[in-house]
């Protein structure tokens, strides 16, 4: 399903309970998808393709993705702490990649979420480049070549929830 501003309030909720074991990964509690603010993320949404996918009327997945430059990127995937690893990234990935007619995906995660680099792998992502954001901090540029296709009907809910 496609959300909106609407959702934001929610869509943060989630995307800062998604966050927190990066946050460990990283010893950094101050990474941007913990600090952004409910104005900065309703404009985000409003600017973006946002999917979600909700379970017993509460969001527990979401997706962004815009178009620039002709490639899609795909940003702050983010699922629900007790709802990892049971395939709604997966679903979402490929629900924001249905969204677009362009030729190329692309998305970045630091080098230490070994879990969100094998899901992108598994996904047909491969890496092009690291990228030393500080000390300590890698992130790993991946890309992907989307099969030629017409774009997917708006706000179609990726998974029937």
């Amino acid at each position: 399903m496609s959300l909106t501003g609407d959702d934001a309030g929610e869509l943060l909720t989630l995307q800062r309970a998604a966050y927190v074991t990066e946050a460990q990964l990283y010893d950094d509690a101050h990474l941007p998808a913990l600090t952004q603010t409910l104005p900065e993320l309703r404009a985000e949404v409003a600017a973006c393709v946002c999917l979600g996918v909700r379970a017993a009327g509460r969001l527990v997945a979401a997706v962004r993705a815009r178009e620039s430059a002709g490639v899609l990127h795909v940003g702050r995937l983010v699922v629900a702490p007790d709802q990892q690893g049971s395939g709604l990234g997966t679903v979402l990935l490929q629900a924001a990649e249905a969204t677009t007619t362009l030729p190329r995906a692309a998305l970045f995660t630091g080098a230490r979420s070994t879990a969100n680099l094998r899901l992108y792998e598994r996904c047909g992502y491969r890496e092009r480049h690291r990228e030393q954001l500080r000390p300590g901090v890698e992130l790993v540029h991946l890309t992907k070549d989307l099969p030629a296709r017409t774009r997917g009907p708006a706000g179609q809910d990726p998974v029937g929830r």
